[in-house]
């Protein structure tokens, strides 16, 4: 099939004459105000395709009788509204400066993941190396100390006081109140 090229050809011509203002043979191009907003936007767009097409798996139900997937559905479909809400923002309201992504602050994301690994290998242990599960106090101690060096100049004192808190807390919420069944202490202690 041959694309009819005439009116494209008679633009250039135009164009090379000076008839036609720069304005009318310019591209459009999509102009971002805000790239954090856009970058955001996006991110919330897909986890919530990504949560919505993960509960697909789980009976939906009805509002009325809701199955398993229902929640992650709703929360899902919300999300992806959200993203197309923030997108629509960062493409229509203008921001001093542009609001550009600066650089990644790998200290901070590092020690964050790292802290996560390390309070789920704590926590349940891993029994394909043979390591076994150290509890919920070891973990939240560990996960708040690896957690608080993302942070430049954090303290020692403030950091045990934080998972001593965080410690008694989710004890008391987790095992007590919701008698959830895990281990709380270390194999060598509760023997």
């Amino acid at each position: 099939m041959l694309r009819d090229t005439s009116y494209f050809d008679g633009l250039r011509d135009l164009k090379m004459r000076g008839e036609l203002g720069t304005h009318e043979y310019r591209r459009q191009t999509v102009n971002i105000k805000s790239q954090k907003d856009f970058v955001a936007g996006l991110a919330f767009m897909g986890v919530g395709v990504a949560f919505a097409w993960g509960a697909t798996a789980y009976k939906i139900g009805t509002a009325a009788r809701m199955g398993p997937g229902y929640f992650p559905l709703m929360l899902g479909v919300m999300m992806a509204i959200l993203g197309v809400v923030i997108i629509f923002t960062a493409l229509v309201v203008e921001v001093k400066g542009g609001d550009k992504i600066g650089k990644w602050a790998w200290r901070p994301l590092f020690f964050i993941i790292a802290a996560n690994v390390v309070f789920g290998i704590l926590l349940a242990g891993l029994r394909g190396i043979g390591l076994p599960a150290f509890g919920l106090i070891v973990g939240i101690y560990a996960l708040t100390f690896i957690a608080s060096m993302a942070q430049a100049g954090s303290k020692f004192k403030t950091t045990f006081i934080l998972a001593t808190v965080l410690a008694v807390g989710s004890y008391l919420v987790f095992v007590k109140a919701l008698a959830l069944q895990f281990p709380v202490w270390p194999w060598f202690i509760t023997g």
